[in-house]
């Protein structure tokens, strides 16, 4: 499409428009990705914590239960043996329930291959098991912790270590979202950059298109008024295009052609009296000289402002558009920031969960120790009651040793989850990073709204300016109707055919016209020579009128 073609304020609300909009469009699927980047990330390591969660609530459930085991052989009360048995039921119903939550949550290959083999290893458990509680009743200790020191604390262990492998998968998979949630941020930052210089070097190359569309044209048009200015009045083709500058060359072309025919209207009169006016026009010739070009040139630049003034009040009618669009990007880009302030609650929020997980292992850990506490203290009275405790000796010992293992296993649980913690906040820092983005491309749409702000504000001095140089050309046109007068007072005291004669000479001193022009180009006639100058006379006085109160009225 040529752009000769459009006006230019269309020309430039469609180059400012193809901007503003690329740059919303960046914006709001920049807005986008990140959001989804976001939620992609949220959702994997919630999905990896309730695995960790439910995993550690397995992994006590089984520790718990192994020590209520253990307690049935330290008491002698029915009663009390019952209440024991109980609670081995319940951890038990607590491992199977987390063990479903683990299932209905979803589970890759390898988690779904450790979940079988801890399920397989607790079914194994559970004849041994029964077989100690019957020992127990029968107060048959030694028999019963024979039992589970053989089978039952074995296949406990190897589920325990299962169940670590569990945990470990999900930490892995934490890390894993993390890596993916930064590739994907780096990946975005990367995508728009790239488009950011895309829509730069795309608005440099069109707003140089389009300034050469506007400047060449009016080069023209100015080459055209100094040629007339000069005196010049050769042929002009027509202009191309519908623009206001296209307007600008009809008008200069219409204003040359009629010039040249005045002048040679003139001419014609001045060559008839050229005798009879000599002397009087040798008196007055370098007033009215001056006179009709001021007259001309106020023409033309009267038509020329009246062009400056529109496109001027229209370039600031876009600008402020543009800022007011501008403006609604910058709302945009802090609407992406607020988004970002979420990801980093979020992430605050994993990590207060990951703290209290902490925390249940330190009550472990402390169980553990106090078991140790007691079993020692029962080893101590084994030894005191000689040959009769001898076997509780050993119940007291095999207890001690599982507390210290208890104690071992909560410990290593407890660096699991300090080390999955420092990965969290590792991507709480990358989550703070990314808001520290979101914030320097609002500072950049803000900087963009001030620059549209200041063009706007230099539209308006343009503006004013024109408004000065439209005084300028009333003062001018004072001095043209001063000098006017006295081009009246010096022709009044000669007769018709002198004034005629001094008219006629001040038009056509200031042209100046080809030998053969007036074979190239028709000569219009009108009449007697004193007639044509008279017209031609009239025509340059009426046109100066016109221009100069044209200019007084928009002014006013």
């Amino acid at each position: 499409m040529n752009l000769r073609q459009l006006r230019i304020g269309t020309r430039l609300s469609v180059g400012f428009g193809i901007i503003l909009l690329s740059l919303m469009t960046m914006i709001i699927v920049g807005s986008m990705l990140s959001a989804s980047n976001r939620q992609q990330m949220v959702a994997g390591i919630d999905a990896s914590h309730q695995k960790t969660t439910l995993a550690v609530s397995m992994k006590v459930s089984i520790l718990e239960g192994a020590l209520a085991v253990r307690n049935i052989g330290l008491q002698t009360d029915l009663g009390e043996i019952d209440k024991q048995k109980q609670l081995v039921k319940k951890q038990h119903d607590s491992f199977v329930a987390a063990r479903d939550k683990l299932v209905k949550l979803g589970l890759t290959a390898d988690e779904k291959k450790v979940l079988d083999s801890v399920s397989d290893i607790d079914s194994q458990t559970d004849a041994p098991t029964k077989e100690a509680f019957k020992m127990l009743l029968s107060f048959n200790g030694e028999e019963a912790v024979k039992l589970i020191a053989t089978q039952i604390d074995p296949l406990q262990q190897k589920a325990l270590q299962e169940i670590n492998k569990l945990i470990a998968q999900q930490d892995a998979a934490s890390v894993t979202v993390s890596q993916n949630a930064e590739s994907a941020a780096s990946k975005l930052v990367f995508s728009l950059g790239a488009a950011g210089l895309l829509i730069l070097i795309a608005g440099i190359a069109f707003s140089v298109y389009l300034t050469r569309s506007i400047t060449t044209p009016l080069k023209g048009a100015l080459e055209i008024a100094k040629q007339v200015a000069a005196g010049e009045l050769f042929h002009h083709d027509a202009a191309e295009g519908e623009d206001e500058i296209s307007e600008l060359l009809d008008a200069l072309k219409d204003m040359n052609d009629n010039l040249y025919r005045i002048v040679s209207e003139v001419r014609q009169g001045t060559d008839a009296i050229a005798t009879a006016s000599g002397e009087i026009s040798t008196g007055n010739a370098d007033l009215s000289s001056r006179t009709e070009h001021q007259a001309g040139a106020l023409e033309e630049t009267a038509s020329s402002m009246e062009q400056i003034t529109a496109t001027v009040r229209h370039n600031a009618d876009n600008a402020r558009q543009a800022n007011g669009l501008v403006t609604s990007a910058s709302g945009f880009a802090i609407k992406g920031g607020e988004e970002v302030g979420k990801v980093v609650d979020t992430m605050n929020s994993i990590k207060e969960s990951s703290r209290k997980i902490v925390d249940i292992i330190s009550v472990i850990d402390g169980i553990a120790f106090q078991t140790n506490i007691l079993a020692l203290n029962a080893a101590v009275e084994a030894a005191r009651a000689g040959e009769q405790g001898r076997g509780f000796a050993v119940v007291a010992s095999e207890v001690r040793n599982l507390a210290q293992r208890s104690a071992s296993a909560a410990k290593e649980i407890k660096t699991l989850i300090g080390d999955s913690v420092e990965k969290v906040e590792a991507g709480d820092k990358l989550v703070e990073a990314a808001g520290k983005t979101m914030h320097e491309i609002v500072n950049s749409v803000r900087h963009v709204a001030d620059i549209m702000s200041e063009i706007t504000a230099a539209g308006q001095e343009q503006s004013a300016g024109i408004e000065e140089v439209n005084r300028a050309i009333t003062q001018m046109d004072e001095m043209t109707q001063q000098n006017a007068a006295l081009v009246e007072q010096a022709a009044a005291a000669a007769e018709s055919l002198e004034e005629q004669a001094a008219n006629l000479a001040q038009t056509v001193s200031a042209f100046k016209l080809a030998n053969d022009l007036q074979h190239q180009r028709p000569a219009y006639h009108a009449g007697p020579a004193g007639t044509g100058a008279h017209s031609s006379a009239s025509i340059l006085s009426g046109a100066a009128g016109k221009i100069v109160k044209a200019i007084g009225m928009k002014k006013e």
